[in-house]
């Protein structure tokens, strides 16, 4: 697939316990629906070919020298498929049983032997079978050709679109996972051939480590697991599937299903390997890690557009709505402990903060009141001010005092547009030429008050500037740019929606005024209204819709992507919304806002990090102000 993308398939067959044929013809019906769904790898459970739960049978030579035919056929099969194919068999090598994994693909056999044998319970395998570090690689005759059969850290490579690694159930379930070696040795994608009953509780366990180990591993993880078919003389296997990718379940299948299944999703791969590459502890433990590389002849680029079968987030920084209150609640402590170390390390018991009734200062209102709240301090303490200037409308003015006056702190009324002529006057200023300095001029002349409040009244100024804002530049340099601490300042636009919207549902007496304010355009009101009295500037017109901006600002930041790609991913997460050539636009928009504001950045107060995409330039950001962002424009055009 383009764009970094690896599809993968976790396919359930249908099974006969010692059936090979039934089985084969199986597997190898289930490799021609995988092809159809573009699936570039394919694994299928542990002992596939024969059935895990043959028991003593496994000691039949004619179980094992008709396993051996099967996995021959299913070679031949494949020849004409572009497809990687994963099969559990049981090999016999001098004198030993091996529980092994085949992968297959035109024609190119490896077999990889299970490490771990699980000796207890209901499983007994070490009655049956050897393990991986009883033999060394070699070279055998097996399905009619010579195949390697290679232990250690094995990883195959997919002519560079992507490198593989292979382990066995109870691999996993060990203190120390082969896939773990397996991630270190640059596998970026495990596939886990497994057998694992089910019993009560035992599947969310599953669930979390596999999830779990593809986090820490950074890797993309398939995990097939033996489901209806298998002999139930004792246990039941209710066909476990799952495709995980760096910490997220991305699919999985329907347990206890009668049917054989297939579960098929994409692997980013350009997102793991920017993880890989910027996680210093992931490279220090990479050191002196062995491994032997088999190159399979697969090409990845022969269904290249083919539509994504993973679910892209439009809004990649909200939580989902399982996780919302939980999240929300989360996030507004971690500002309010960032608020309340600086009180108590300045010694200081005031804030003020400017009120504009807009969503931003809204919330950072909202965080004061909570810090203030847990440090006992009186809320009379909280000096909001709110400064009406050219462009301010009776409804966010309104707003701005209901809205202190309800939650009980002080509020201050100050006028700007009186010291803001006389500004304009001092320096020759056309009062009706709306450009950057008459708007700019205002957003100073509001700072500045706030400035001197605090300082008249022994105070921090807290500011209200969010990461969206940030990212495009839009604030006034020295003006709302600045303060004395900044508590949205890791927040997108699109989160504070949210947050205030959280934070109404449990307030009940300022719930309909954050409603309203939630519900008012966004806007700087730094020019006129309109006649009648509305907002005539409003931001998304200007710059674009935030939505876009922060999928922009997330994917760019979090995974390293490239233009196009972020254009390939807006594309599919705002399908009915945006077209490519909308989305095209404001990327580029964001692109030379980006490059062009990052001086603002590079002298931003102190803040609290809140998620894991933050510009602050003592740590998460750090990138030169003069840098061009030529390259990446130039990318888009090249399409």
């Amino acid at each position: 697939m383009k764009y970094g993308f690896l599809r993968v398939a976790s396919a359930i067959p249908s099974v006969k316990v010692a059936d090979i044929a039934y089985n084969t013809n199986q597997i190898c019906a289930q490799i021609d629906e995988a092809c159809k769904l573009g699936a570039e790898v394919v694994v299928f459970p542990e002992l596939s070919v024969t059935g895990y739960t043959c028991q003593d049978l496994f000691g039949q030579q004619l179980l094992i020298s008709e396993a051996e035919k099967a996995v021959a056929q299913i070679v031949e099969h494949t020849l004409s498929h572009n497809i990687v194919t994963i099969v559990g068999v049981p090999v016999s090598i001098d004198n030993l049983l091996l529980n092994c994994a085949a992968v297959i693909c035109r024609g190119e056999l490896t077999l990889i032997p299970k490490t771990y044998l699980p000796n207890f319970d209901e499983f007994y395998e070490k009655r049956w079978f050897a393990s991986s570090a009883e033999v060394a690689d070699t070279v055998i005759c097996y399905a009619g050709r010579q195949v390697a059969m290679l232990t250690g850290n094995v990883v195959f490579d997919l002519g560079g679109h992507a490198t593989l690694g292979v382990e066995i159930c109870e691999d996993l379930w060990a203190p120390v996972p082969v896939s773990s070696s397996l991630a270190l040795a640059g596998a970026e994608v495990v596939f886990n051939l497994s057998a694992s009953n089910d019993l009560v509780a035992k599947h969310s366990y599953l669930r979390q480590l596999v999830s779990q180990q593809s986090a820490r591993a950074i890797c993309g993880y398939v995990y097939a697991s033996a489901g209806f078919g298998e002999s139930t003389q004792d246990l039941v296997f209710g066909g476990n599937a799952f495709i995980a990718e760096y910490g997220h379940i991305l699919a999985e299948a329907t347990r206890f299903s009668l049917q054989p299944q297939i579960v098929c999703n994409d692997i980013d791969i350009d997102l793991l390997r920017n993880q890989r590459q910027r996680n210093t502890t992931f490279r220090s433990a990479q050191a002196d890690t062995s491994r032997q590389v088999v190159h399979l002849d697969v090409d990845c680029d022969t269904t290249p557009d083919i539509p994504l079968l993973r679910t892209v987030k439009p809004l990649p920084f909200v939580p989902e709505p399982s996780a919302m209150e939980e999240t929300c609640g989360e996030i507004l402590n971690i500002q309010s402990c960032g608020l309340a170390k600086r009180l108590v390390h300045t010694h200081c018991d005031k804030i003020v903060i400017g009120i504009s009734g807009g969503l931003d200062s809204t919330l950072a209102l909202l965080v004061g009141v909570h810090t203030f709240d847990m440090l006992k301090l009186p809320r009379q303490n909280i000096i909001g001010i709110t400064m009406p200037g050219f462009g301010t409308t009776d409804r966010t003015h309104d707003n701005a005092i209901q809205l202190m006056k309800q939650l009980g702190v002080t509020a201050l009324e100050i006028d700007i547009t009186a010291s803001v002529m006389q500004h304009f006057a001092d320096i020759g200023h056309d009062i009706n030429t709306h450009d950057t300095t008459y708007e700019n001029a205002q957003a100073r002349e509001r700072t500045q008050i706030l400035m001197d409040v605090a300082n008249s009244r022994g105070a921090l100024v807290i500011g209200t500037g969010d990461l969206s804002e940030l990212a495009l530049g839009w604030c006034t340099y020295n003006g709302d740019h600045m303060s004395m601490y900044g508590v949205n300042a890791s927040v997108p636009k699109t989160l504070i929606q949210h947050l205030v919207r959280h934070i109404a549902s449990s307030e009940p007496n300022v719930k309909a005024l954050l409603l309203d304010i939630l519900d008012t355009p966004i806007s700087p009101e730094l020019t006129p209204a309109t006649d009648d009295g509305k907002i005539a500037q409003r931001t998304e017109d200007i710059v674009g819709p935030y939505e876009l901006h922060d999928f922009f600002l997330y994917h760019l930041l979090r995974h390293g992507y490239t233009p196009d790609k972020m254009r390939y991913l807006a594309t599919h997460a705002f399908q009915g919304k945006y077209n490519a050539d909308t989305i095209t636009h404001w990327l580029k928009v964001f692109l030379r806002r980006f490059f062009a504001q990052q001086f603002k950045r590079s002298c931003i107060p102190d803040a609290p990090k809140v998620g894991t995409v933050s510009l602050s330039p003592r740590g998460d950001w750090r990138m030169p102000s003069d840098a061009q962002a030529t390259l990446w424009l130039n990318s888009l055009d090249d399409e």
